[in-house]
């Protein structure tokens, strides 16, 4: 499917057996859970508790848009994203075939449309080149992203809002700055002072090689 990144591999959030046959078409373990897109920022309250001001706040600031959202889930959801440690990443897209599909599907975990290591795809013919029959539907709506850097993807930032200060734990579409100015305690846990360590959700870890 298409978004405001890149194309992405997507699966029913609230089906084990989906995001399994996801994290195996691209060919990765549970230990980097897909992030879950929704349709409109309310959703956001069905899958995490505990939302904090700042959180609504930047959901507020940025959505739809290129931020994703690492929060505490829902404990009473039955579903399996894979080791998210309790908690879960959500992101608005701001795609209107995206939002139109999320509108009638619901949340949907949602990866980078390529096999792990690989370039993510911009077109869904791209995507079927690396995942062919892996992928049981394909949905083309021409090429993505609009905006580029080097020649790369631009992915959406990654702030980790279960922390205390909130950490930038991956640096993409929306800067430091911009996030500094409607929350002004965001730290950069990639490059700033104390981001030796790796951050403790789960979630985090799709900076390694993903572009959502």
């Amino acid at each position: 499917m298409p978004t405001d990144t890149v194309y992405g591999i997507a699966a029913d959030a609230f089906s084990p057996q989906a995001v399994a046959t996801l994290l195996a078409a691209k060919g990765r373990g549970r230990s980097m859970p897909p992030p879950v897109l929704i349709p409109r920022p309310q959703t956001m309250d069905g899958l995490a508790t505990g939302v904090s001001a700042e959180a609504r706040a930047l959901a507020d600031a940025f959505w739809p848009g290129g931020l994703t959202l690492i929060l505490h889930a829902q404990p009473s959801l039955t579903w399996d994203l894979g080791e998210t440690k309790g908690t879960v990443a959500v992101r608005m897209p701001d795609d209107r075939v995206a939002l139109d599909l999320l509108a009638l599907t619901g949340p949907l975990a949602v990866s980078s449309a390529n096999r792990t290591g690989r370039p993510a795809a911009r077109t869904a013919a791209e995507a079927l080149e690396q995942l062919a029959e892996a992928v049981e539907v394909y949905l083309e709506d021409g090429p993505r992203p609009a905006a580029e850097t080097g020649g790369q993807s631009l992915p959406s930032t990654i702030v980790d809002c279960t922390s205390a200060p909130f950490k930038v734990v991956r640096q993409g579409t929306i800067s430091l700055a911009a996030l500094q100015e409607v929350v002004p305690g965001i730290v950069d846990a990639v490059h700033g002072p104390g981001s030796g360590s790796e951050p403790a959700s789960a979630p985090a870890n799709e900076a390694a090689d993903e572009t959502k």
